[in-house]
């Protein structure tokens, strides 16, 4: 029997999970993710140490949020650990336990995991799209997760869509994550309620009567019932969505789209599937891409993870 240890590292939590070869969960927990380098350092290899014990560990994945070296061992850089910088991870722990580990980006292991037992199953070119507070992006093509030359594939979130537009984090203008994203659809409302605090008065109530409190949450229950300002704002997000999604196939051709994380939700999911042909080159022309919400919600990083480390062990 042949059992993978996995971890999905946050910035402030970290799930661990133990799966058997036909990546059925055995254990799983969370603990804190630490501060400093040192402590975060100790609590994970605290966390491979234990998952050992008695429990014939073959291999180790981790889903860790960053830019990953092309052979999975290193992490370039961190938005979420800022002092992991050309971070040796896998070695760090190899060296501890002798036990192989292969280090994956996290946005890509949720993806591997919706395309070997998820939404994406069956397809040979599939693109996930994670929506929460940025967007962010995997690529399976030809049944293969693609990480590019650099190990940098799939950022979507930072896609040039709108000249001169809103800055982003990254340093640039315009990125597709400033309008469809769960940030966006934030942005979105706030901006329509302080345009027509008439007209947002429902979502408002949703809001705890503030339009600071407005969350992504509050605009999908005011959406679900019937809030004629919300769902303007979720068809706009779909919209700003579904040319993101048009952008990615004049390059990529996909046959899939899988939309998960935090932002993700049917009634978006919905407005995409809308928006998507109206800005898809030759689209009365061409099969369209399927559009699709993932399957697995928090724990999909782990399962990639999982399963990336157990073809590590099979070769």
């Amino acid at each position: 029997m042949v059992n993978i240890f996995a971890l999905d590292i946050g910035g402030t939590k970290t799930a661990c999970g133990i799966y058997d070869e036909n990546l059925n969960p055995l254990r799983r927990w969370k603990l804190p993710t630490g501060k400093s380098l040192p402590e975060i350092e100790g609590a994970i290899l605290k966390a491979c140490r234990t998952s050992c014990e008695g429990n014939e560990i073959a291999a180790i994945g981790i889903s860790a949020a960053g830019n990953i070296s092309p052979d999975g061992r290193t992490i370039a850089f961190s938005t979420n650990i800022p002092s992991w910088i050309d971070y040796p991870l896998a070695k760090i722990i190899e060296d501890d336990l002798n036990i192989p580990v292969i280090v994956e980006n996290d946005a890509n292991s949720a993806g591997w995991a919706e395309f070997v037992l998820g939404s994406g199953q069956g397809s040979c070119n599939m693109v996930m799209v994670t929506l929460g507070t940025g967007m962010g992006g995997a690529l399976v093509l030809n049944k293969e997760l693609y990480r590019g030359s650099f190990g940098m594939a799939g950022e979507v979130g930072h896609l040039p869509m709108a000249s001169s537009g809103l800055p982003c984090g990254c340093g640039l203008f315009g990125c597709a994550e400033k309008y469809a994203s769960g940030t966006a659809l934030e942005t979105f409302a706030k901006q329509a309620v302080r345009r027509d605090p008439e007209a947002g008065a429902k979502l408002l109530e949703f809001s705890g009567g503030s339009a600071e409190k407005i969350t992504g949450s509050s605009v999908f229950a005011a959406a679900e019932a019937g809030d004629a300002l919300s769902l303007s704002v979720f068809r706009e997000t779909g919209e700003w969505l579904g040319k993101t999604l048009a952008a990615i196939s004049a390059v990529l051709d996909p046959d899939t789209y899988v939309l998960g994380g935090s932002g993700a939700s049917p009634l978006l999911v919905s407005e995409a599937r809308s928006s998507y042909p109206k800005f898809l080159q030759a689209s009365f022309f061409r099969p369209h891409a399927e559009i699709k919400l993932a399957k697995f919600g928090g724990d999909a990083g782990l399962i990639g993870a999982a399963d990336l480390a157990l073809r590590k062990v099979k070769g």
